[in-house]
Formats: C-alpha cells, sequence, structure tokens
C-alpha cells in the first residue's frame, strides 16, 4: 500500500470504529441508564424475583448439563480418531448458524410426539413446562460450548500428555492430571459464558414453552411480556438485570482467559 493511501484507510477504519462503538454502546447506555432509574421500583417486585430465580435455576442447570456433554465431546474430537469426522463437526456446528426459533420449533415437534408424551407420562413435562426451559438453553448453548471446551483442549501442547503416557498415565489420568488442570481456566471462563447466554435466551424458550407469568417467566421472557402489556419501566428493570450479570460475568471471563493464558506461558517457560 502506498503511503499516500495509508493515513486514509487508518482514518476509514478509525471512523468505523468510532460508529460501532457509538451504536453499540448507545444501546447498552439506553438500558444502563433507563434501567437503572427503574430498577428500585421493580428490584422487589415478587414477579420480578420470580423470574431472576427462574433464570438463575434453570440458567444453572442447562450449563452444568451443557458442559457434562461437552468435555467428553471435546475429549473425542481433538484426542481420538473417530469415522467421517467433517461430517459430525458439522452436524455439531450447524445449529450456531439458525435461528434459534428454528430450535424451538424442532424440540416443539420431539417432545409433541408420542416419544415427549411417554416422557411427559414418566413424569417428566417439557412443553409449557419450567423443565423446557432447561431443554432449550440446553439446545442452543450446547454447541457453543462444544466449540468453547474443544479451543481450550487444542490450545494444550499434547506433548505433556505423551510424557505422562511414557511415564506409565492412562489415557484418563492424563485426562484428569494434566488436560484439565491446564484448561482449568479456560473451561470455567467457558462455563460463565455459556451460563450468561442461558440467562438471556429466549427465541427457542418462547416457541417450545411458551410465556407465562409466575410459571415459565424467565427474565427475557419477562420483557417480552411487559413491554406487551405498556409496562416498559418493569421491562427495563429486568434488561437492567441481565445487563449487569452480563457484565459482571465477561469481566470475569476475561480476567479467568488471561490468567490462564499467562499461567500456561509460564509454565511452557
Amino acid at each position: 500500500m502506498r503511503k499516500g493511501l495509508f493515513p486514509i484507510f487508518r482514518l476509514i477504519c478509525g471512523g468505523a470504529t468510532l460508529l460501532s462503538v457509538l451504536f453499540i454502546g448507545g444501546n447498552v447506555a439506553v438500558i444502563a441508564f433507563r434501567g437503572a432509574s427503574s430498577l428500585p421500583e421493580c428490584l422487589f417486585d415478587g414477579e420480578t424475583l420470580f423470574a431472576v430465580g427462574l433464570s438463575v435455576r434453570t440458567a444453572s442447570i442447562s450449563s452444568l448439563l451443557c458442559f457434562a456433554l461437552a468435555i467428553p465431546t471435546a475429549y473425542t474430537l481433538t484426542r481420538t480418531r473417530i469415522p467421517c469426522r467433517p461430517a459430525v463437526e458439522v452436524i455439531l456446528e450447524l445449529t450456531l448458524s439458525l435461528p434459534y426459533i428454528v430450535l424451538g420449533l424442532s424440540l416443539l415437534i420431539i417432545f409433541a410426539s408420542p416419544l415427549g408424551k411417554a416422557i411427559k407420562a414418566g413424569g417428566f413435562p417439557v412443553v409449557f413446562s419450567p423443565n423446557g426451559i432447561v431443554i432449550a438453553q440446553l439446545a442452543v448453548n450446547l454447541p457453543f460450548a462444544i466449540k468453547l471446551a474443544v479451543t481450550a483442549f487444542k490450545g494444550v501442547d499434547r506433548k505433556l500428555e505423551r510424557v505422562a503416557g511414557l511415564l506409565g498415565a492412562t489415557p484418563g489420568r492424563c485426562f484428569l492430571t494434566v488436560l484439565l488442570p491446564l484448561c482449568r481456566n479456560a473451561l470455567i471462563s467457558a462455563f460463565i459464558l455459556v451460563w450468561s447466554r442461558a440467562l438471556g435466551e429466549f427465541g427457542a424458550t418462547l416457541m417450545l414453552v411458551g410465556v407465562t407469568r409466575m410459571k415459565t417467566e424467565t427474565l427475557p421472557a419477562s420483557i417480552y411480556l411487559n413491554v406487551s402489556t405498556g409496562d416498559l419501566g418493569t421491562a427495563l428493570a429486568s434488561a437492567f438485570i441481565l445487563l449487569v450479570i452480563s457484565v459482571l460475568s465477561l469481566t470475569l471471563a476475561n480476567v479467568l482467559t488471561r490468567s490462564g493464558v499467562g499461567r500456561l506461558r509460564y509454565d511452557e517457560h
């Protein structure tokens, strides 16, 4: 690139960056300032507390289920040879690009089928039930959790595991004593991000369980319900709570990621 064009290119990039910051920051600022003013009168409202409790409970359960599946799946993808690997990877990542309401529709069809009715008869209702919130969050976040776990495992030098294997450690012992400790901060950071995403999930949940006050009312559902009924103050309060949780989660995740990278570099030296 000629020297005369370089300042123009930097100016264009700087302008685009400024527009991006203003656009994104403007949206955040509206929720921060308007939501903060509405929070005191809504924070201890029974419906708001119910939405917070249900959101935290379902997000925690679905995130634990995500990583119970994501960690062994990521290990399989990064440490073993499996047939049709490209097809498996495409299947696992495909839903990342699908609208969440499409996932909700597929879940609704599955759990409204004879199989779903049999599951309900066995004591685990899903459709129009809080259990469905966990299932919807799991469907949305599992591919994301797998991708984060795969990235964490790929960042570990496999020579360390080979050395442990030469010293007599079994693959299971290598996994527990070498791989997981080296990925600990990255996996905790990934869990926090997945948990935060689960709190804000709405599209698949709306399709599978609907929105019923004080039954399937999560924080995003509370926003939807209150905007629909014209109660903008309560909707903004719920949005502000989600914003605060997201900021705290992102900050903690970034701190853990940086400390994990720093520790790994220290260990390499």
